[in-house]
């Protein structure tokens, strides 16, 4: 029975973000709205990286493949789900659910991971400024956004390949707006229970490792912050860290939460709340976070459009 269930699975049911009756087109206006600013604002950012030859540094390029994530990010989600909501559908096939999440799985680690190498960046570049140039060379910079994608994509696959060959059982929908491991797992018609030890391992591992990286250097770069006797030099620093620290609260708060929970603990609901934060919010606050309070990227910006 359960080779019967997996084979004539050729297509998934997703339950979507839109339950809201009346509501529903609020809803979708505001996060077309939402998506539409996320695309432009990363865009803008990694127009003026590549134009403005003051920013081709080890921070900015980082910051730069950090927005081409997350307009890949938003853009594995989103797009679908206006189409559904367009159309008045909610299937996706067998092979789109598995390439969405790969890519999300793919996109989303490698931001966890490069988020954890930014912090890296600015604790050298605060802590150990005399060594920034050699700490932080070209080829160590190419080397760190290789690692990420390429450990990534590794957990991605491992990760896609396993779940999609396992048997789904035909009458139930993904109650999610998306292919997200955690909500196909109750399609599973067998016990998950073993496989959820290595989706917590991966969790630790790609999520949790770099949040504490980020803690460690920023809170060594705080205490080497408030030891400094310039005031202005204070200012430059929090403002560089507390930007940085608002997007890796949000982002690793929410997938942790996701991502490190037995499945007995999940609620649909509470997944997708979780899930629009970490896969739609952070994308936009992202560029308009590392943008606005930072005066070389502002400085930039003038230059460009005056």
């Amino acid at each position: 029975m359960k080779t019967e269930n997996q084979s004539l699975r050729t297509e998934f049911i997703l339950l979507g973000l839109f339950q809201l009756g009346k509501m529903n087109t609020v809803l979708f206006v505001a996060i077309s709205f939402i998506f539409s600013v996320a695309l432009v604002g990363n865009i803008i950012l990694i127009h003026l990286i590549r134009l403005d030859t003051r920013l081709h540094t080890p921070m900015y390029f980082l910051l730069c493949q950090l927005s081409f994530i997350d307009m890949m990010y938003i853009s594995t989600t989103v797009p679908k789900m206006a189409v559904n909501f367009l159309l008045d559908t909610n299937t996706i096939t067998f092979l789109g659910c598995g390439l969405q999440t790969f890519l999300f799985l793919t996109l989303g680690g490698t931001e966890a991971i490069l988020l954890g190498f930014m912090s890296y960046d600015r604790y050298v570049a605060i802590c150990h400024p005399l060594h920034y140039p050699v700490l932080m060379s070209n080829i160590i910079c190419l080397s760190m956004v290789i690692c990420a994608w390429a450990s990534s994509s590794i957990n991605a696959l491992i990760h896609t390949v396993y779940v999609f060959q396992l048997p789904f059982c035909n009458s139930q929908p993904i109650n999610h707006f998306f292919c997200e491991i955690p909500s196909l797992l109750p399609l599973v018609c067998q016990d998950t229970s073993q496989y959820e030890y290595t989706i917590l391992l991966s969790g630790l591992v790609i999520l949790l490792l770099p949040f504490m990286a980020i803690l460690t250097s920023y809170a060594r770069v705080l205490t080497v912050v408030y030891q400094m006797t310039s005031g202005k030099g204070q200012t430059k620093a929090v403002s560089t860290c507390s930007s940085h620290l608002i997007v890796a609260s949000l982002f690793y708060g929410t997938t942790l939460s996701t991502y490190t929970r037995p499945h007995s603990f999940h609620s649909p609901e509470e997944d997708k709340v979780l899930a629009v934060f970490y896969s739609i919010v952070t994308p936009l606050l992202n560029p308009f976070i590392y943008s606005l309070r930072n005066k070389e990227v502002m400085g930039s910006l003038k230059r460009m459009v005056g």
